[in-house]
């Protein structure tokens, strides 16, 4: 058994998996609230006797909880989060959780995403304003005012997305897990006015997209190599040689 060529293919899929997170994450490194997909891999022992051969694992996707650089619009229903914590939307496929704050209001009042998705508050309950209010003011508690009364209250959500997540149209993401309501952390706040850039490094990200690119390459090559050897090898032993 050419343990060898189990080794390369476990590590060009790897490889692989890598390449395409490292693809996702430079074409999103101007995607507001987006962060960056990471991968972990672990060294699995192949029982092949006498001896043991070491793979490498598929990988298990991580977020990279790095928060992305503050922008300043200006503009009062543009938020961003400060700290490790969530907006919580309605989506068709349930809710989501996102770090884009670019909020709008609908002729009813409904606060919804640049998609229309709903605002939930902690409650999970979708937000309504008064749209013919003169000014919304937002706390760093997510407490929103109108005319001087607060009137409602912007979700801040926590996850644990140990147990796994997917992606939901540009930043937004699913935990596996539901997400709970932030209560008590005085490391979380909203500033009105802002947003929060990608935490995507693009000219790091690119870096190692080269370098994965190229062990894939030297990979490949050797295994064609192998398989040749192989080839003669059998050639030589039955004799057509």
């Amino acid at each position: 058994m050419q343990t060898g060529l189990y080794v390369a293919v476990s590590s060009q899929m790897a490889l692989e998996k890598r390449m395409n997170t490292l693809a996702d994450n430079v074409a999103n490194s101007s995607t507001v609230g987006f962060r960056s997909t990471e991968v972990k891999f672990n060294q699995l022992l192949g029982d092949t006797r006498p001896t043991k051969v070491s793979f490498v694992s598929e990988g298990q996707e991580f977020l990279n909880t790095n928060n992305g650089g503050l922008n300043r619009t200006g503009n009062e229903l543009d938020f961003a989060i400060k700290g490790d914590a969530w907006f919580q939307i309605d989506t068709p496929a349930g809710p989501a959780l996102t770090r884009d704050g670019r909020f709008t209001l609908t002729e009813t009042g409904d606060l919804v995403t640049l998609r229309g998705y709903p605002v939930l508050d902690a409650g999970g309950a979708p937000i309504r304003l008064n749209p013919q209010a003169s000014e919304i003011k937002v706390g760093a508690d997510g407490a929103i005012q109108q005319n001087g009364t607060q009137v409602a209250a912007l979700g801040l959500y926590e996850a644990n997305f140990a147990n796994g997540f997917s992606r939901y149209d540009n930043s937004a993401v699913i935990p596996n897990t539901a997400a709970e309501p932030v209560i008590d952390r005085f490391d979380v706040g909203v500033m009105q006015g802002y947003v929060e850039e990608s935490n995507v490094n693009p000219v790091q990200e690119m870096s190692q997209l080269i370098m994965v690119s190229r062990a894939f390459e030297n990979i490949t090559s050797l295994m064609r190599d192998s398989e040749g050897s192989l080839d003669e090898a059998i050639k030589t032993l039955g004799g057509s040689k």
